[in-house]
């Protein structure tokens, strides 16, 4: 038996390009998939693709510590967007 056999594939991507965030500044890229992901589990649930879709741009765009944030506000009601559909 070889040593790949029975190994996981893993492949590392990242957020692809969006015509509508041109600049390198990729701030209002991370805040616009965090929103439309919390509006697409709140419309769809979190196993629809394009919801999945969402969450792997904010996750590779957004700080971690950010996202922290944002959920904690989001549990506590204080969240500066509506997330609603």
């Amino acid at each position: 038996m070889s040593d790949d056999e029975g190994k996981k594939k893993f492949v590392l991507e990242t957020a692809g390009f969006d015509a509508r965030f041109p600049n390198q500044n990729q701030t209002k890229h991370c805040w616009q998939n965090f929103v439309d992901y919390h509006k697409c589990v709140n419309a769809r649930g979190e196993d629809f693709p394009p919801c999945k879709q969402f969450k792997k741009a904010y996750n590779s765009l957004c700080p971690v510590s950010w996202v922290e944030k944002w959920d904690e506000q989001i549990e506590n009601d204080i969240f500066p967007a509506s997330l609603k559909p």
